[in-house]
């Protein structure tokens, strides 16, 4: 059974930072590509950025290009979401969403398995 848990997720102040984790289990983590997305109220869900974990290859969207890295720890099959110098705008609800293969896409339309995500809340 394919797994996927946020966690990390809490209160910040404009400007700090927090480290989002997605915690994989049931299936060959090195054969899929892994997003962070986010959703606020009244919002579409937003691709911010995916990763490949067969080579490392990342892409961010530019609403968060620069703010924000992902990473991924192949061997404790984890992928991280570091942001920096958070905006009130971030605040949301972050998923981490897995999709077989090495392709790069922040449309969340590609992606089969979802966590159950952790809120992020930017106070100004």
């Amino acid at each position: 059974e394919v797994q996927l848990v946020e966690s990390g997720g809490g209160l910040v102040q404009a400007g700090g930072s927090l480290r989002l984790s997605c915690a994989a289990s049931g299936f060959t983590f090195d054969d899929y590509a892994i997003g962070w997305f986010r959703q606020a109220p009244g919002k579409e869900r937003e691709g911010v950025a995916c990763i490949s974990m067969s080579d490392g290859r990342s892409y961010y969207s530019d609403s968060v290009k620069g703010r924000f890295t992902i990473s991924g720890d192949n061997a404790n099959n984890t992928v991280y979401l570091q942001m920096n110098s958070l905006k009130p705008e971030d605040t949301a609800v972050y998923y981490c969403a897995a999709r077989i293969g090495v392709l790069l896409s922040t449309n969340p339309s590609w992606y089969g398995y979802w966590g159950q995500g952790t809120q992020v809340t930017v106070s100004s």
